[in-house]
């Protein structure tokens, strides 16, 4: 479970990087965190679904 915790906080780090890039218009920056977002957030959500939902 602390694994998912801790890859829900990068992924939420990296939405406030990715909203801070956006105002100062570096859109490599905002690539880059756009796709960590997406990898990291995955990686969260099935994390702690396979950790409350196990199969058996």
């Amino acid at each position: 479970m602390f694994l998912g915790i801790l890859f829900l906080l990068v992924a939420i780090l990296c939405l406030i990087g990715m909203f801070r890039e956006i105002r100062r218009k570096n859109f490599f920056a905002v690539g880059f965190a756009g796709i960590t977002l997406a990898v990291f957030g995955w990686f969260a959500v099935m994390t702690i679904y396979t950790e409350l939902f196990p199969s058996s």
